[in-house]
């Protein structure tokens, strides 16, 4: 069973490689999919769920969020691309979400990045 939580975070960065306008400070409202994956618990108060969505929502509010939401991503990462903030989003919650499954970073309505647990090994 696959289960998913989105959140949101206001971030400004530069991407300091780009050759385009990328290149100059601008902002994005983030979406950010959080999915864990395992078997349903048979017992206790998660009986019949995976993980309480709470419980992911303890995790990833102060661990990421809070720590993204209004700031310069280049004071988080040198390379502020979506793929290195879904990267980072990974090995931060990786160590306290053992049943991590995938981060979907969107930058923008129509473009984002995926980091899955069996791409995530290999990084």
């Amino acid at each position: 069973m696959l289960i998913r939580k989105h959140f949101r975070f206001e971030a400004a960065h530069v991407l300091p490689h780009h050759p385009g306008k990328c290149s100059r400070l601008h902002g994005h409202s983030y979406r950010l999919e959080v999915a864990v994956s395992g078997p349903l618990q048979p017992s206790g108060p998660a009986q019949g769920m995976v993980v309480d969505f709470d419980d992911i929502s303890a995790l990833v509010r102060p661990l990421v969020v809070e720590r993204l939401d209004h700031a310069s991503l280049n004071d988080v990462m040198p390379n502020p691309t979506a793929e290195h903030i879904a990267l980072w989003i990974w090995h931060v919650l990786a160590v306290e979400l053992p049943q991590l499954a995938e981060i979907v970073v969107w930058e923008t309505p129509t473009a984002c990045a995926v980091v899955r647990a069996e791409d995530a090994r290999t990084r």
